[in-house]
């Protein structure tokens, strides 16, 4: 299980470092597209991950499934970690999120976003103790 947040700097060439926790769960090679969900940020997957997502795509209808696979294959790449422990960032994808010099990283339980860290700020601004306590509240947890 992917949990935990952290600040990261990107270099001049898009590396990020990785904690060591997430490089242990996400396994050597892994797959770093466009978030799907509504958000500018990036998500990273390990193969295990991005193969039951892809099998989740194709379960919808063709119209449908097309136009997901078009966004997210189309950002897809795969990486893997240097000897430090970095990735590397493809420059599409850096300037798809918006990526400046800091970036944080959070995980999500089964994957990785990573975040343009003032446009991180901004998200996180949004979620207050009231709103997620409404959608705890739906849990009736």
């Amino acid at each position: 299980m992917l949990f935990g947040g952290f600040d990261h700097k990107i270099d001049k060439k898009g590396r990020v470092f990785i904690p060591s926790a997430f490089r242990e769960a996400l396994g050597e090679g892994f797959i770093i597209c466009k978030g799907i969900f509504g958000k500018k940020c990036l998500c990273v997957y390990s193969n295990e991950e991005w193969n039951a997502l892809v099998e989740k795509i194709g379960t919808l209808p063709a119209a449908k499934s097309s136009s997901v696979k078009r966004f997210l294959y189309d950002g897809a790449f795969s990486v893997e970690f240097d000897t430090q422990g970095r990735i590397l960032v493809p420059p599409t994808l850096r300037e798809y999120a918006g990526f400046d010099s800091e970036v944080h990283i959070i995980g999500m339980h089964t994957n990785l976003e990573i975040w343009d860290a003032e446009t991180w700020n901004n998200e996180r601004e949004d979620n207050t103790l009231e709103s997620v306590s409404a959608v705890m509240e739906e849990l009736n947890f």
